[in-house]
């Protein structure tokens, strides 16, 4: 049996029965819909005539445009320092050429000699001068010792040339 068949069976509907409910209402309070829109309110915004024609019309987008410009200046200063790491790689390198090249100098290493010998020299004199006890160790003495030293220096830059072309002249003959 069909649910037709049964209802047909079973007492009638009235007519009120028969329709469908009708649908809640929405109350109407004069008070609460008397002004939708709080125009002395913070949240309400005016807009300037020439709003559409702006190049930056939202918050959203003037927060995006600053942040692409501080990742644009972040590349720009990461690049600079590449830039000049590389420049101060390469000066270092240069630096680095520069000194093995005067190390093996013979002036360098004749005005090095020199002056280590003289040093060694006017280091001995000075301890047993100045260890006996017969004279007191003072500025001035270590002064003129020192300007010794920078004598024997010099004299050791200049001389190694003039040593180098005498050496060179010998062999050649």
């Amino acid at each position: 049996m069909s649910y037709a068949a049964a209802a047909a069976k079973g007492p009638k509907q009235t007519d009120e029965e028969k329709r469908a409910p009708a649908p809640p209402e929405v109350l109407h309070d004069s008070v609460s819909t008397s002004s939708l829109i709080d125009v002395d309110s913070a949240s309400v915004h005016t807009v300037p005539s020439d709003f559409g024609s702006q190049s930056i019309q939202t918050d959203t987008q003037a927060s995006r445009i600053s942040r692409e410009r501080e990742a644009e200046a972040e590349a720009e200063i990461e690049e600079s320092l590449a830039k000049k790491s590389k420049a101060a790689e390469g000066k270092a390198k240069k630096a680095k050429s520069e000194l093995i090249h005067t190390a093996q100098d013979p002036k360098f290493i004749g005005a090095v000699s020199a002056s280590a010998l003289a040093g060694l020299a006017v280091g001995i004199h000075g301890y047993k001068r100045f260890g006996s006890g017969v004279e007191r160790l003072s500025w001035k003495v270590v002064g003129v010792y020192a300007g010794v030293v920078g004598l024997f220096a010099a004299g050791g830059w200049f001389a190694t040339p003039f040593a180098l072309r005498k050496k060179e002249e010998i062999e050649k003959k």
